[in-house]
Order: C-alpha cells, then structure tokens, then sequence
C-alpha cells in the first residue's frame, strides 16, 4: 500500500466553497483502480489548509491509473483552482512498523 499526502493551501474565502467541490469530486477518485480509501482533514491552526491522505494499492495506480485519466481532468478541474501555492504531493511507503503507538498522557 502506499499513501500519498498533499497539503493543500485553499485561497482565503473559499473553503466552504472547495469543501463543497471536493465532495462532488471524491467519487472520481474512489471509482479508480487500485484506490483505496481517503480523508481530507482541515487544519486547526491555519483553516484554509487542509491535508489529503489517499491510500492507493500501488503508485502506478496514483500517477498513472488517475493522472493519466479522463476522469482526473475532471478532479483537476473540479479542485485545483483552489489551491494558492500548487500544493506538493510525496508518496510513502508501508509502515516502518505494525505496531500502534501508544499516547502518553
């Protein structure tokens, strides 16, 4: 599994609104092969940013299953006039280990 991750910087004044596209966009992406699941999750610090967490089967499947789609010319239209800078997206690898980490309080 590999997990790919992007901050997501929104233009001030417009997070109800790419909130509100993002939701029309998820079932592009959840209808691609190789996808797994996602979450967006809104900073607390900094509202208008958001981070974006895709878990695909391979990386193939993200950079060239999606990006090379029909469909992900949608998604980009759809999202990514939002975005103010063009966010930075990284690919990770399986987890280190499968073991939970344990809050201490």
């Amino acid at each position: 599994m590999i997990l790919e991750a992007a901050i997501l910087d929104i233009g001030r004044g417009t997070c109800d609104d790419f909130e509100a596209a993002f939701r029309d966009a998820s079932p592009i992406i959840t209808s691609t092969p190789g996808y797994i699941s996602h979450e967006l999750r809104r900073c607390i610090e900094n509202p208008s940013r958001y981070i974006l967490l895709v878990r695909w089967q391979t990386l193939e499947a993200h950079v060239v299953g999606f990006r090379q789609s029909a469909e992900y010319q949608r998604w980009r239209a759809l999202l990514h006039h939002f975005y103010d800078p063009f966010p930075t997206v990284e690919h990770y690898d399986l987890p280190l280990t499968g073991h939970a980490v344990r809050r201490v309080v």
